[in-house]
């Protein structure tokens, strides 16, 4: 009886096989969904970076015009990538004068202004600058900046502008 071979093995590789089967592929699976919430967190700190320039550069365009003369709001459209298709739209609110407060002495940078904004008739005005960036390619992407900035304006100007 010695040659004779028991044929019924019970299916036991077979049942660990599968297990086995099915934790690589949970692993996988798992492995895979990280890798995609990683890019899209990644997607959405690029997406909300680009918004903040977006805005900012809008805060410096304004910022270059004579802006105290008749605050008013205003969008400006953006183009980050420089392809010709406005990438965010950037809705500047009407600047608000905060503070202002005589200038005494001349800054520096005020050392070449004519005479008549000497020391006595200047203002240091502070103005709130806020700005909404929106993704024209509707990805959901808003950002909201705020920028102050000081402008030096003569009396009148102050007098017109400022509270």
């Amino acid at each position: 009886m010695m040659g004779q071979v028991s044929r019924n093995q019970g299916g036991a590789a077979l049942v660990v096989g599968m297990i086995m089967l099915v934790l690589i592929t949970l692993m996988l699976v798992t492995a895979l969904n990280l890798g995609t919430t990683n890019f899209r967190a990644m997607s959405n700190m690029q997406y909300r970076a680009e918004a903040v320039a977006a805005a900012n550069k809008a805060i410096e365009q304004v910022i270059s015009t004579p802006f105290t003369a008749a605050p008013a709001a205003e969008v400006v459209n953006v183009d980050i990538d420089n392809d010709a298709d406005t990438d965010y739209e950037v809705n500047v609110a009407q600047p608000q004068c905060i503070y202002a407060s005589p200038a005494f002495g001349a800054d520096p940078s005020s050392l070449s202004l004519p005479t008549s904004m000497t020391a006595s008739s200047t203002w240091n005005t502070v103005w709130d600058l806020d700005a909404t960036a929106a993704d024209t390619a509707q990805s959901g992407t808003n950002v909201r900046v705020r920028a102050g900035v000081r402008v030096l304006l003569t009396n009148a100007e102050k007098d017109a502008v400022c509270p």
